[in-house]
């Protein structure tokens, strides 16, 4: 059935309340009718000091039963309270008398028997008003006068409120928001909510006589009788959200007859109704002044605790949910996305949009993607790294390296170390081979290419929710201002350009001054990194002589492994003790500041703590891959780090192995540790805090029985959201991007690690937002933000940096010099790789005469990784023609390696729209279908009013 415009109508009003006038010229629009107050005391004995602690409030704006003896009594209690709130000025007033706990668990119980529909703690005590919003204040705090004036004036913008003491806490009260009809209808108007109006009609017109729609219809034929995919949900098992399949249009009480209004309580779905009392919250004054409004600021001062809206009930039930269905949507998405059981299914979208909303959608919609989009990158990764497992032993270089029993390489170190054989490197040299063999130039070209596809696929994604969600005529309304913004700035003013009223503003020198000790603190913080990653390179250098120099032979023949093993652990436990100090540091920086907004100072914080863990993450990384042997020198000539220690050395068969354990290591204890984090930590919050509760006596029984307590009780016992928001989700996983992307060509199994991850990562955040976390407010956005640029530049900075590893890291390119310029095939035409390798590993050691040195042994010559020429030469150990073509090979690599990837990428992201032909097509279509319903059902409105009027009514446009 639709409601009409002649019914709503139809209801009658109330005089407003004398205690609401003086807030009514605060808009034109609010309701004309204001209710009486309902208080239901929880002692006979009728004191204002007890009255402030267990009376409930509520209002409403549909007509009331006569009122009796009792409940006139009540009122009265109410607003004497009331008054003395206005008035008071001792602090006497504050020493409540506390009530017993025995009397509200007495009365609680009581309630509970008399109406079941309370039991879910989701309704007032009338067990018909919807509890939207949650207020949390201790009865303790001083803040009295605003909370009353706060919540007197919220009376008057039309919510209702009921206070509820805590069953857990004797010093906290619940203030219970429900925002009737009226006030949702106004304020829905205002925000230009859109709302649904009509089944969405698809248009199907000359396609359906098309051979292809028949060959689309055999398709669907032959994929009906194939198996089910075991990834997509259930649909039977997901409630039909109405708004998925209806046009909508911004919300108008004046056309409130064209919208689809079946039922009033479930028109506004639970996000939309919860968003729109936080928007009234955020803009109802508590004090006097232009300023002095806000929910964020109450809750900065102390006033209130906690402000959140409630979760939908208990997310675990006794009956299973394919027979007896799910209990509420919470139950729903903890079966069907948060449980482990269900790791390989899609994500109910739809649904965590409606429950969280779309900002957070949003998030777990981009996770999605970016793992399923992972699943190739991880396949062509393995295919890489089997190509290498199963060609080690047929490997020219490492068969050489192997054999290579009577080649005596120059010591480590100049004091105490000795000669050492080629051949004892034998498995260092097979596993370098692994990561380093003819497949990694094609994967890096290959995740070059990905990350653009899957950057550019998202924007088509992204289009397509924005679509479905009804986001893409929606435009971000204007922020208000953070509080401390308007503290520091409140003297002077400027008018701003959007809502034309005079608001705090921010001089620019003040604005140009704190960037640049706030530039400055940055840049602080990086060289704090750097020294960090020197003080590891000397250790490094340090643990290379010992390890080499060792008494056990298992270590000093490892001493490759053990050196880069202990250098590697070191340095992790390093970068998470530093990611502790930088967090405070980009929050002490971003609120010196002082952001406008909330979102300039979201953008600012995670741009901040971007670069900082960035750095911190792979400035080693960028030292083994770049800078590790480069400037050694050679025997007899050795750069020593302050005339002490001797720089590092690379391995004969390369860098690339330290690289990739470099990789491997921080990556897979790094992601350990944000899961245990993200779940673990939360976890053990809620256990301690309701350890707490059961030693401080404050209802610990009921503790002990969750099923008892309310629902707010239970909220107010989960964790809050991070002070943050997603900055810490998405850092995790833009960093995750980085590693994934940035040295992969060093480390082929980054992405299948990254997969993995992200298996259990949806499922853990699910878990946590779900179970663990209140329940955030159901924000809008229409796309990630800051980070879709951050992860467009870690695209372009992998291109550059795989080129430079592949080019200077590997050995790719001398190999490929060699077999090309003075290998046994440069006369022979091209052959197999192996036979135009034969002999590359002498070619790239060169001969050292140790003579001179104190600790020479039998041998006079060593060998060491260099291209030098010998010591009997005409110009002993100077550059030979070699080094000089390896050294310009590497620079032409680079540069067409950069021009082609970059080529193609920029070619793909010209292939590829930000936004599908079909859903521009579709848009216009319902654009215009919009156009002409909307006109069409006002004018089927108008003609039935004039002939219910009895008036002559015409078919054209009135």
């Amino acid at each position: 059935m639709h409601t009409s415009i002649s019914e709503i109508l139809k209801e009658k009003s109330l005089k407003p309340s004398r205690r609401s006038l003086p807030c009514l010229a605060q808009s034109q629009t609010h309701p004309i009718n204001l209710n009486h107050f309902l208080s239901v005391p929880l002692s006979p004995e009728p004191k204002p000091e007890v009255a402030d602690l267990s009376q409930s409030i509520s209002t409403s704006c549909s007509l009331l039963p006569p009122q009796t003896a009792e409940d006139g009594k009540d009122q009265y209690v109410e607003e004497t309270e009331v008054s003395t709130c206005e008035t008071r000025a001792d602090e006497s007033f504050l020493l409540q008398k506390p009530v017993t706990r025995a009397k509200l668990e007495a009365r609680t119980d009581s309630l509970q028997g008399k109406n079941p529909a309370n039991s879910s703690g989701l309704f007032f005590r009338d067990g018909k008003k919807r509890i939207d919003y949650i207020l949390v204040y201790k009865k303790s705090s001083p803040q009295v006068e605003k909370r009353c004036t706060f919540e007197k004036n919220l009376r008057a913008e039309g919510l209702m409120l009921e206070k509820e003491p805590s069953l857990t806490n004797n010093d906290i009260m619940f203030v219970k928001v429900h925002a009737p009809w009226d006030t949702l209808c106004k304020y829905a108007e205002q925000m230009n909510i859109r709302m649904p109006f009509r089944k969405k009609c698809y248009f199907t017109d000359w396609k359906s006589k098309t051979l292809g729609s028949r060959f689309h219809l055999r398709c669907r034929q032959i994929k009906s009788w194939l198996p089910r995919n075991p990834m997509k949900l259930d649909k039977e098992a997901l409630p039909d959200l109405e708004e998925t399949d209806c046009y909508t249009a911004p919300f108008s009480r004046a056309r409130m007859h064209h919208f689809t209004i079946n039922n009033r309580q479930t028109f506004f779905s639970n996000s939309t109704r919860s968003r729109i009392v936080h928007h009234v919250l955020q803009r109802t004054k508590y004090e006097d002044g232009k300023s002095k409004m806000g929910i964020n600021r109450l809750l900065g001062n102390n006033t209130y605790e906690a402000a959140f809206p409630p979760h939908e009930g208990g997310y675990k039930s006794r009956h299973p949910i394919k027979t007896h269905g799910a209990q509420n949507h919470r139950h729903l998405l903890y079966e069907r996305w948060a449980r482990w059981g269900i790791w390989y299914k899609y994500q109910p979208l739809d649904l965590i949009r409606r429950y969280f909303g779309e900002k957070i959608g949003l998030y777990f919609a981009w996770l999605g993607w970016y793992t399923g989009m992972l699943i190739p990158a991880a396949l062509v990764g393995v295919f890489v790294f089997l190509y290498g497992l199963f060609t080690m032993d047929s490997s020219q270089v490492s068969k050489e390296i192997c054999e290579a029993n009577t080649t005596i390489m120059c010591p480590m170190c100049e004091e105490t170390c000795e000669p050492w054989t080629l051949s004892d490197s034998c498995v260092y040299a097979k596993v370098t081979y692994l990561f380093d063999n003819g497949g990694t130039v094609f994967f890096a070209i290959f995740m070059a290419i990905w990350a653009t596809v899957f950057l550019e696929f998202w924007k088509r994604r992204r289009a397509e929710l924005t679509y479905d969600w009804d986001l893409i005529d929606w435009e971000e309304e204007e922020e208000e201002l953070r509080p401390q913004f308007e503290a520091k700035y409140s003297r002077v003013e400027r008018v701003n350009p959007i809502s034309g009223k005079p608001e705090p503003f921010q001089p620019f020198s003040d604005k140009l001054s704190r960037l640049m000790v706030s530039v400055s603190g940055i840049f602080f913080m990086i060289s704090l990194v750097l020294t960090a990653v020197f003080a590891v390179v000397v250790f490094r250098l340090i643990a290379m002589e010992k390890f080499a120099s060792f008494n056990w032979h298992f270590v000093k023949k490892n001493w490759q492994f053990a050196t880069s093993g202990t250098g590697v652990c070191i340095n992790f436990m390093i970068i998470m003790s530093l990611n502790v100090v930088y967090e405070k540091v980009a929050y002490l920086l971003t609120n010196l500041e002082h952001p406008r907004t909330e979102s300039e100072w979201e953008n600012s914080f995670a741009l901040k703590m971007f670069l900082f863990q960035f750095v911190n993450l792979n400035s080693s990384t960028f030292y083994i891959a770049f800078f590790l042997g480069r400037f050694a020198g050679r025997p007899g000539k050795y750069n020593k780090l302050f005339n002490r220690w001797r720089l590092e050395e690379c391995h004969p068969s390369g860098c690339l192995i330290d690289l990739c354990l470099q990789m491997g290591v921080i990556m897979f204890f790094k992601q350990i540790w944000n899961n245990f984090m993200e779940l673990g930590y939360p976890l053990l919050q809620n256990w301690w805090s309701r350890r707490k509760m059961k030693k401080g006596g404050g209802g610990g029984q009921n503790v002990e029985n969750k099923t008892q307590l309310p629902q707010w009780d239970k909220d107010w016992n989960l964790q809050p959201m991070n002070a943050h928001g997603l900055v810490d989700e998405y850092l995790e996983m833009v960093l995750q991007f980085g590693f994934t992307t940035i040295f992969v060509a060093a480390f082929p199994l980054a992405p299948l690690l990254a997969l993995l991850n992200n298996i259990i990562e949806i499922r853990l955040d699910a878990y946590k937002f779900v179970t663990q976390w209140r329940r955030p407010m159901p924000a809008r956005a229409t796309d990630i933000g800051i980070w879709h640029g951050i992860l467009e530049g870690i695209g372009v900075l992998a291109v550059i940096t795989n080129a430079f590893v592949i080019a200077i890291t590997s050995d790719y390119i001398p190999r490929f010099v060699y077999a090309f310029k003075y290998g046994p095939c440069v006369d022979k035409g091209r052959h197999h790789e192996d036979e135009c390798l034969r002999g590359y590993m002498n070619s790239s050691l060169s001969v050292f005469d140790m003579g001179d040195l104190k600790n020479s042994s039998q041998s006079r010559y060593c060998r060491y990784r260099d291209y030098r020429a010998p010591p009997w030469s005409s110009v002993p150990y100077e550059f030979t023609l070699q080094f000089w073509h390896v050294l310009a090979a590497r620079l032409a690599f680079i540069i067409v390696f950069e021009h082609l990837v970059f080529g193609i990428k920029s070619f793909i992201a010209y292939l590829i729209p930000d936004m599908p032909k079909d859903l521009c097509d579709r848009m216009r279509r319902e654009k215009y279908l919009m156009q002409e319903m909307m006109y069409e059902a006002e004018l089927e409105h108008l003609q039935k009013e004039r002939k219910k009027n009895g008036r002559r009514y015409h078919h054209e446009w009135p």
